[in-house]
């Protein structure tokens, strides 16, 4: 059988290096997994809803203290002003027993305190009340204003220094029922608020400026709830109820009169006695403390 040689490639002839097949698998885009670690990630921000849900319901209160106010309902104002005290106590609480703080919550608070507890009261006695004083009046409304604005700022920053058994001055919460007792107890005694305007433009001042001053006032809040009380405790609580429930008007603007002037009792009690009367905690107070546990 015949055989042929094959031919050699002439010498002037450029060889090319085999170039790889590709198949159609390799023309797929790449894994799903591969494309999203290539993508940078980004994180769905969100908020808790039950704590902010009562912070919200003490802002609508603030607000509709002021639409009250607007109105010349200034009982309903007062009352919706109280309310917003209530919520207000019971937001931080519910957002520490279910695990839900965050620093929005903390923000958001605040803002609702200012709404509530500082130009809402104001507005309310300054439309009961402080109107006929002209420039004196609105004067002494704005200096509660800015006073529960600088309260709250200051409680902001100073939050991790200040002994947690005192607030640094008037809490506004409580110079707010302060300032909205007086109006319910006097429109329940049918007194008319131009008449009672020395008074209200004094008890206006005080409140806003017991705010921003460094007189301590007890918080409640090394109160431990959960653990056992005698019986007695239980019932002086009943009785409570039973006394605001009787005359609330009364009974609410008498206990937070005895609160706006506790502070100063502590004050000068602690001064008498030679105490530190600054409830900012040094490293000496705090080490005290320790060695006290």
């Amino acid at each position: 059988m015949a055989t042929f040689n094959r031919r050699k490639a002439k010498n002037n002839v450029t060889q090319f290096p085999k170039t790889p097949r590709v198949y159609k698998h390799s023309l797929r885009r790449p894994h799903r997994d591969d494309s999203a670690l290539a993508r940078p990630t980004l994180r769905r921000r969100s908020i808790y809803l039950l704590p902010n849900a009562f912070t919200t319901a003490a802002l609508f209160c603030g607000f509709y203290a002021i639409v009250m106010a607007m109105n010349l309902k200034f009982d309903y104002a007062s009352i919706a002003i109280f309310a917003a005290m209530v919520l207000d106590a019971i937001d931080g609480r519910v957002a520490r027993l279910t695990n839900t703080q965050s620093e929005f919550g903390a923000q958001y608070d605040s803002l609702s305190d200012m709404v509530s507890f500082g130009a809402a009261p104001a507005l309310v006695v300054y439309e009961w009340s402080l109107r006929g004083l002209g420039k004196w009046g609105w004067l002494a409304a704005f200096v509660y204003c800015a006073g529960a604005a600088l309260r709250l700022a200051r409680f902001n920053t100073n939050i991790a220094v200040v002994d947690k058994r005192y607030f640094q001055g008037l809490p506004s919460p409580a110079a707010a029922a302060l300032v909205a007792g007086f109006i319910w107890l006097m429109d329940d005694l049918r007194y008319a608020g131009t008449d009672l305007t020395l008074v209200s433009w004094i008890i206006t001042l005080y409140a806003g400026l017991t705010m921003v001053t460094n007189v301590p006032f007890y918080s409640f809040k090394d109160v431990n709830f959960r653990k056992s009380v005698p019986f007695i405790a239980v019932f002086l609580i009943v009785l409570i109820f039973v006394a605001v429930s009787s005359d609330p008007p009364k009974v609410l603007f008498g206990l937070f009169v005895l609160y706006g002037l506790s502070g100063y009792g502590v004050y000068f009690w602690r001064l008498f006695k030679g105490k530190p009367v600054s409830i900012i905690q040094t490293e000496t107070e705090t080490e005290a403390a320790d060695d006290k546990d």
